[in-house]
């Protein structure tokens, strides 16, 4: 890629020259020499290199060659003080306005790119930078919430802004001079200024407020659907130590009637003898222990695991009497006691 000059008056805050720099190549384009036939008012000789060159130069270094790059419909206030009506037409009449964007050129380069180049005028570099102050800067201030560097933040735009007009230079093919007018005025063709346009617009950053700070919320966990309400979830259940105590399994008699067992109950019965056997009389229904544990929520007491044995309805075909017993009548005879009782 070929070097880049421009001359020192393309430079940010650097006053117009008094003389543009114009490089021309060995060849003379035809369209070169009919446009600068067409801008003079006096004829003057182009029949070689150095005549064209020279009067291009003196035609761009006049104090009324001043071009027109684009125009730009810009707000005359801030959004909240723009007037509100019903027909668009008197809003438009009443709160904006055109802008035109007004450019010398600095530099003519025909041998090593191509391009010219426009500098913007003082005055249009002025109204640029008292809209940015005014207008748009107080938008996007009242567009955005507050924090503590949000004036700062402004400010720093405007001045980046303020750079960044003042070295703005446009650069576009030297077949932008075809549009050149008497005097060394002249417009951009071929949609060239609608590119000015966007690349103006470009500099008109919006504000970024920083991101919010994330804060951590600490949410509670979430009961199981079987929790009851208010219970402390992250408590252990504490296990009742109140264990019923060992008791022998021909000592008690389960009262549950859809109990049932595999044990033999003539061998039960025949074994026991009658001062052995004791029986209940009516079972006692269950009921949980008192305790004298907190309010909180507890799991059921653990208790040893009783044997099943027979009840005695299931021995309702059998009636015991009061003389059963292994020295007198058992249940072998029991028969014979009965037919005589």
């Amino acid at each position: 890629m070929p070097l880049q000059l421009l001359p020192a008056s393309a430079a940010a805050f650097a006053p117009r020259a008094s003389s543009v720099n114009v490089v021309m190549s060995s060849k003379v384009e035809p369209w070169l020499t009919q446009t600068l036939k067409r801008i003079n008012r006096v004829k003057r000789p182009l029949n070689s290199v150095s005549q064209h060159q020279r009067c291009l130069t003196e035609t761009l270094s006049s104090s009324s060659a001043i071009w027109t790059l684009t125009s730009l419909m810009i707000q005359k206030a801030p959004d909240a003080d723009l007037r509100k009506d019903s027909n668009p037409l008197i809003e438009a009449l009443f709160n904006y306005q055109l802008l035109h964007i007004e450019a010398y050129i600095v530099h003519v380069d025909m041998v090593l790119r191509n391009e010219v180049a426009f500098k913007l005028t003082p005055d249009s570099i002025e109204s640029l930078i008292e809209y940015h102050k005014d207008i748009h800067c107080v938008d996007i201030s009242a567009n955005t919430y507050p924090w503590s560097e949000k004036d700062m933040q402004v400010r720093k735009i405007h001045e980046e802004f303020i750079q960044a007009i003042n070295k703005f230079v446009y650069r576009t093919h030297v077949s932008a001079l075809e549009g050149l007018e008497e005097d060394g005025a002249g417009e951009l063709l071929c949609g060239k200024s609608e590119e000015v346009k966007n690349n103006l617009m470009g500099m008109f950053h919006p504000l970024l407020p920083p991101l919010p700070r994330i804060i951590d919320v600490v949410r509670p966990q979430p009961l199981l659907p079987s929790s009851p309400v208010g219970a402390n979830w992250w408590s252990q259940p504490s296990v009742s130590s109140s264990v019923a105590a060992p008791v022998d399994s021909w000592r008690v008699v389960p009262s549950s009637p859809s109990t049932t067992s595999s044990v033999d109950p003539n061998s039960v019965w025949a074994n026991m003898g009658l001062n052995e056997m004791q029986l209940p009389s009516p079972t006692p229904s269950y009921s949980r222990p008192y305790t004298t544990a907190g309010w909180a929520w507890s799991s059921p007491q653990v208790s040893a695991p009783i044997p099943s044995l027979p009840l005695p309805s299931m021995l309702a075909q059998q009636p015991c009497g009061i003389g059963m017993g292994y020295g007198g009548f058992g249940w072998d005879r029991y028969q014979e006691y009965a037919t005589t009782m």
